[in-house]
């Protein structure tokens, strides 16, 4: 190979790898990752690194039972997620998310949040 065409692969070896760790990464939750809550929250709402497809991404907030508790209705706008959730009483509550974005990378993940002292 001559010295152009490697100088004609050079930006696709430095870039192409900057796109292996473009995924869409949980970067703040309401409520927050852990926390505790006084009152129930009326939704929950997830904001992510990338924008996300609307039609591949779910986002489900269950009870310590297991039980659903979410309303179902799943809202995105850009790169922030949210549901409805039922009147919530004192307990643990599990979020988990699945989301798919723009770039065409799945990510998933879950955490815990209570409500009450």
């Amino acid at each position: 190979m001559n010295r152009f065409a490697y100088l004609a692969l050079l930006p696709a070896l430095l870039f192409g790898s900057a796109s292996v760790e473009a995924h869409a990464n949980l970067q703040s939750a309401s409520p927050a990752v852990g926390s505790t809550v006084g009152s129930p929250p009326a939704q929950v709402s997830l904001t992510f690194s990338q924008n996300l497809e609307r039609k591949f991404s779910r986002l489900e907030v269950r009870n310590a039972g297991g039980t659903r508790v979410d309303s179902g209705g799943v809202s995105v706008t850009g790169n922030t997620m949210r549901v409805g959730v039922k009147g919530l009483s004192p307990g643990a509550y599990t979020v988990h998310w699945r989301v798919l974005s723009v770039d065409t990378h799945t990510t998933e993940g879950s955490f815990t949040f209570r409500v009450g002292r």
